[in-house]
């Protein structure tokens, strides 16, 4: 376990929730969007209102509401995107960084600590991010950042870097498609141990030859969470 992983580990009585939301509830299903799962294998993923139905047939097979999962899952829906995720001529980055939550557009997003605002940018290409918020956390003197993916436009515009925070405040919403990068509504949430450099953005897919550098650098987002039903 990273030092990261460790703290977060510490921490976790201390973390309020990133969407109003229970996700320890009965409600709540993992989603399989590997090639595993059979209806992934057979959905036409290029066409969004047939992966959103996708996604409605999933949940309703589990009798529940909200889909969550996706974190260091080789995923096989970003075939829809092979612009963003990788030459067709070289190994696909397939490996999901971070956590799904799968729920209505305009749930509401909060912070599960204080936070500033690192940076946001609207990842506007199908199949990318949409509109994106990174904020900058800190605990016992280590800075570390959490990304949130797929917003809605109208709150992220309102938003500035250095702007504070506070847990259980509103600073963003999840977005519809097609602005939020063409996909069903869902959160991408990952926690980020280095930026890199890098601001409004940063992977959430990799090369799953790369797993522990990324595992590493992108800790389970379910430290945070803390949802049974992504153990």
């Amino acid at each position: 376990m990273t030092e990261l992983s460790q703290l977060l580990q510490r921490h976790q009585a201390q973390f309020g929730p990133v969407l109003p939301i229970d996700l320890n509830s009965p409600e709540v299903c993992r989603l399989d969007f590997t090639d595993r799962n059979p209806r992934v294998l057979e959905a036409d993923l290029r066409d969004t209102a047939a992966f959103e139905e996708l996604v409605t047939e999933l949940l309703e097979a589990q009798e529940a509401l909200i889909g969550v999962g996706g974190y260091l899952e080789n995923r096989i829906i970003y075939r829809r995107s092979p612009g963003l995720f990788g030459d067709p001529a070289v190994p696909a980055r397939s490996l999901h960084l971070g956590v799904d939550v799968w729920v209505r557009a305009g749930t509401p997003v909060w912070s599960p600590l204080p936070a500033t605002v690192h940076s946001l940018a609207d990842n506007d290409n199908f199949g990318d991010y949409g509109p994106t918020v990174i904020l900058e956390h800190k605990l016992e003197g280590t800075t570390f950042y959490t990304l949130y993916g797929h917003l809605g436009r109208r709150e992220v515009a309102l938003l500035r870097p250095g702007m504070l925070v506070e847990p259980g405040v509103t600073f963003a919403e999840v977005g519809p498609h097609p602005e939020n990068g063409d996909w069903p509504p869902h959160l991408h949430f990952q926690v980020i141990a280095d930026m890199q450099g890098l601001e409004g953005d940063f992977p959430g897919v990799a090369l799953p030859a790369e797993r522990e550098k990324w595992a590493a650098l992108c800790p389970n987002p379910n430290l945070i969470l803390q949802s049974r039903h992504l153990d």
